[in-house]
């Protein structure tokens, strides 16, 4: 079991032919991951990286039977691009772009519910069932095969995380990076919720930041759904001033219960073990594990 991408998928890259599509296309084919082609409109029909080149998703999805897509599509197009593959019956779409207007991205939100897809991201690392999918731009070599689920709105801190999991001889079942980002597809909760309802999944890192409800959300979902599994916590950004935007758009402490200390209360309170420093993730991990 695995949750949104496994060895089965089928994955096609939107921007396959741009630098960012090529760059990242390469290293997740190399990895093993069931990369079947990309999309970049004006160039269907041409192989790139030994791949199909489609003109549209629709295009793509009738030929291979593309069931996840990555999009690498410059911020100006990006929300389109989402639009596009929902339509075109893509069931998870793995958005990387940064950047992406707001206003546009409420408009995809929108555009997407009630369709039978689920959106990661925008700003976001991407996805990644060790040694059988990635699906992002993480650096694969970190992440080991086991049954630890990380949940993460930073790129860099589910490397981080990973790699001490793997050094406490733990592994990963699915790390998912939900991207940092004011407007969301998959929150938080829903992620956390995917991996509390996967059999292989035993514990799960959470790790948030300042600004938003999303691990307030999470954590009261975990309290009320009976802690089955686990839960390790981390809140970045504990020394951010209040009302200016750090690092990711979405990072801006905008009232009181959006400080890293409130998050971190409200997760104690609902049972969450939460760790002050990264640096204590695994050894937390391989605690609750016992």
């Amino acid at each position: 079991m695995s949750v949104l991408v496994n060895k089965d998928s089928k994955i096609i890259v939107q921007g396959f032919t741009g630098s960012e599509g090529t760059f990242h296309a390469e290293q997740m084919i190399e990895y093993g991951t069931n990369v079947v082609g990309g999309v970049t409109p004006g160039k269907g029909g041409q192989t790139h990286l030994d791949k199909p080149v489609f003109n549209t998703v629709q295009d793509a999805v009738v030929e291979t039977g593309a069931d996840v897509s990555i999009i690498f599509v410059p911020p100006a197009f990006a929300a389109d691009a989402i639009m596009e593959s929902a339509d075109a019956g893509i069931k998870v779409i793995i958005t990387i772009t940064e950047g992406i207007p707001v206003a546009d991205m409420i408009k995809a939100s929108n555009y997407i519910k009630g369709k039978d897809c689920r959106l990661i991201g925008p700003n976001c690392p991407g996805v990644i069932t060790p040694e059988e999918a990635k699906v992002g731009i993480m650096p694969g070599f970190v992440f080991k095969k086991g049954n630890v689920g990380i949940v993460s709105k930073s790129g860099t801190l589910t490397y981080e995380a990973a790699d001490q999991v793997v050094k406490q001889g733990l592994g990963i079942t699915t790390a998912i990076g939900i991207g940092g980002d004011p407007i969301i597809g998959t929150t938080t909760k829903e992620a956390v919720e995917l991996l509390m309802n996967d059999d292989e999944t035993e514990c799960i890192v959470m790790i948030g930041e300042i600004g938003g409800q999303l691990e307030a959300d999470a954590a009261r979902w975990v309290k009320e759904n009976g802690n089955k599994k686990p839960v390790v916590g981390f809140i970045a950004g504990e020394t951010a001033p209040k009302g200016r935007t750090m690092g990711h758009a979405g990072a801006i402490v905008g009232g009181a219960d959006d400080t890293a200390e409130a998050k971190k209360r409200i997760m104690s309170e609902c049972g969450i073990h939460v760790v002050n420093s990264p640096a204590e993730i695994g050894k937390k991990v391989a605690e609750v594990l016992g």
